[in-house]
């Protein structure tokens, strides 16, 4: 019986789909433009292609993962849902007070974030509970039921129920929640504590409202998703990555859209993380640029790192995600000229319509695809091996145009843009290392993505990184590494207390509630529970402090041994990160933290070929090629397939695969790893 995977990524500009055959390792793949009006539409297309490309009926599929940008691209363009909040009295005012942070202090212009819930649709609900979760007042069931008229009547479609410390105790937006479910059986509804078990009310309340925006967005979306592709013969349902690296099911996803913010770019950290594990390289910085953004993460001791705070739209979201750090700059960002007569890049992009100047769909700006082409760094023949009609003459027109407008030749304003566009991608590399703490000297550039192989050599050197590893199928990565994503889940419940032995009791209590909800979603997921892997952890913090550190919590039992050993390494921890320790200071322990992983083996790999010819059979032909230190020069053009293990040679070079264009300065090295891998050298060529 067959048994095959397949991983579906769908970037901004291009749906990516991979399919794996375990018992082989072989995989076929199938890239085509997204189509953002009609994502599912791309999605299934590019199913079918796939499946008549390797000659697999679609019964023969058992899992298939999809990464989604649906709900960042929705909150990006303010294309959620109509929302509204049923908040406690005395609240409804906590979206648009926020915290009194300025996101940039000398720009008179910022402008104030909307929130998906606004004032008006925002009603307060009587009834309070105390930071114990104790009852000060009970809840205003009338209130309740005369909201929903309220909200109907201003065309709200989602409500998100958050009420002041639920976290405590659910029972008022529990029954919140069950009255409008009565009532309006058709609302989309959330309450704050199945989104975001914690104390900080900004936080709690953004999360939910932006949450409850997204329900009908991502649900409609699934929903037809789910049943086209059972109807087209797929008997395995479909799993969705999220945000932290693991994959669940529709029906958790249709829940929590809120979780998939990082889909996408999920995927490839996971497989940047197997790839430095396959090339002896632990230490990686991820490197993905596709069409519209590029998504850097920090890959330490073969470990991503992470985090629980995003920020989307200007509100923060708390969930937790893997530490990948998105700018807009991608191979469809659009160069300008702004007032002053400066040369700009992104981040607005052309996205996948109408695309580059040099797809010929209308898009009459030159982007950083039209500069690649227009250098001679891009063969616009090698876009989806050649599957796509090209234009390379309206590439060079945009650039002329642009050029013109900045008072520069052509050849000076397509290197302009790379220029650039490689200065902000090295800053986003540098906001995931120094200003970590971590040295980009001791990493390598791990370059994927349709685009990341063209400019990683240029700003691995920018920020002194000396190796860069291009994997065999850069533009897929993503769509592979969701083949290897776990199942996972992550809760959290806040229990603000001293760690003391007095509170041990509500310590062990919110461990219970953490251990029923991970229950609950194991049964949801339909998980045996002899394969899931618990990692318990604990948030602690001195007293009033307005941060915390996390340290893990060993069987997430408590007693008072625990509670030494957790306070000696938190004081610990805290000197090591902030210089300091107060050990006679008391410490807090705020939120409790589960994560539950069904680990899934990572997939079989193909071996890379050996190298039976001379790596100069591989070169395809000769063209003129722009470099910084060069200018125009002659290039070897080697054909990625051609080349096997062993293979070395010296640039200045280009390989071109369908994929991919990987550019390989004068200066450098290139030696052909047992896995297909080109390690790239810098500063160690002729």
């Amino acid at each position: 019986m067959d048994d095959l995977a397949i991983g579906v990524d769908t970037g901004g500009t291009f749906t990516d789909l991979v399919l794996h055959d375990p018992s082989t390792g072989r995989r076929t793949i199938h890239k085509l433009p997204t189509t953002p009006d009609d994502p599912a539409s791309g999605i299934l297309d590019g199913v079918a292609a796939l499946l008549s490309d390797a000659e697999r009926p679609p019964e023969a599929i058992t899992l298939l993962v999809h990464g989604t940008t649906l709900a960042t691209n929705a909150i990006l363009q303010r294309r959620y849902a109509k929302t509204g909040m049923l908040t406690t009295t005395g609240f409804r005012d906590v979206l648009e007070i926020g915290r009194q942070r300025r996101p940039s202090f000398y720009n008179l212009d910022v402008s104030k974030p909307v929130p998906p819930a606004t004032r008006d649709c925002i009603i307060e609900i009587g009834g309070r509970l105390d930071e114990t979760g104790s009852e000060v007042a009970p809840l205003d069931e009338e209130a309740v039921r005369q909201s929903v008229a309220a909200l109907k009547n201003a065309d709200v479609v989602s409500v998100a129920i958050c009420f002041m410390h639920a976290y405590a105790n659910p029972n008022h937006e529990a029954r919140a929640e069950a009255i409008v479910r009565e009532i309006w059986p058709d609302a989309y509804i959330c309450t704050s504590v199945e989104v975001l078990r914690e104390f900080r009310e900004f936080e709690r309340f953004a999360s939910t409202a932006v949450n409850a925006s997204l329900l009908p967005v991502i649900d409609a979306y699934l929903e037809r998703l789910q049943a086209e592709l059972k109807a087209s013969g797929l008997a395995a349902p479909p799993l969705v990555m999220q945000s932290n690296g693991g994959a669940v099911s529709i029906a958790t996803v249709r829940k929590a859209p809120i979780n998939t913010f990082f889909s996408g770019p999920a995927g490839g950290v996971i497989a940047a993380a197997n790839l430095g594990r396959e090339a002896d390289a632990p230490n990686l910085i991820s490197f993905d640029m596709g069409g519209t953004s590029t998504d850097v993460s920090l890959i330490r001791e073969g470990g991503a790192s992470k985090r629980n705070l995003l920020e989307m739209a200007g509100f923060p979201v708390r969930v937790s995600a893997l530490d990948i750090h998105t700018i807009g700059a991608g191979g469809g960002s659009i160069a300008w000229v702004d007032p002053g007569g400066l040369l700009k890049v992104g981040p607005q992009s052309a996205g996948a319509d109408p695309g580059p100047a040099l797809y010929g769909r209308g898009g009459t700006k030159a982007t950083v695809t039209d500069a690649n082409v227009f250098l001679g760094r891009l063969s616009g023949a090698s876009l989806i091996g050649g599957a796509m009609t090209i234009f390379p003459e309206k590439s060079a027109a945009a650039v002329t145009a642009l050029g013109e407008r900045a008072g520069l030749d052509p050849v000076a304003a397509a290197a302009g843009i790379l220029e650039i566009v490689n200065v902000n991608m090295m800053g986003a590399v540098r906001v995931v290392s120094i200003e970590r703490g971590e040295d980009p000297r001791d990493y390598a550039l791990a370059a994927f993505g349709g685009a990341g192989p063209l400019h990683a050599a240029d700003v691995a050197r920018e920020i002194g990184i000396g190796h860069v590893i291009v994997p065999p199928r850069p533009g897929l990565l993503s769509a592979i590494g969701l083949l290897d994503a776990d199942r996972r889940g992550d809760f959290s419940v806040t229990r603000l207390v001293t760690a003391s032995v007095e509170n041990l009791p509500a310590l062990q209590e919110g461990s219970e509630v953490l251990s029923e909800r991970g229950e609950a979603w194991r049964v949801g997921e339909a998980l045996d529970a002899k394969t899931l892997v618990a990692e318990w952890g604990v948030d602690l913090r001195y007293f009033g402090q307005a941060f915390e550190l996390t340290l893990p919590l060993e069987n997430g039992r408590f007693d008072a041994t625990v509670l030494r050993d957790l306070i000696a390494e938190f004081h610990q921890r805290h000197k090591s990160l902030n210089g300091y320790t107060m050990p006679d200071h008391p410490v807090e322990i705020v939120t409790l933290r589960l994560g539950l992983s069904a680990v899934r083996p990572a997939s079989e790999k193909e071996e890379g070929a050996p190298a039976a010819t001379p790596v100069d059979i591989a070169i395809e032909t000769h063209r003129n090629v722009w470099f910084p230190a060069t200018g125009f020069v002659r290039t070897p053009i080697y054909d990625r397939a051609r080349l096997g293990s062993g293979h070395r040679f010296a640039g200045p070079a280009i390989v071109e695969q369908t994929d991919s264009t990987t550019v390989v300065p004068p200066d450098a090295l290139v030696t052909v790893d047992a896995r297909g891998n080109l390690l790239i050298e810098l500063g160690a060529g002729a």
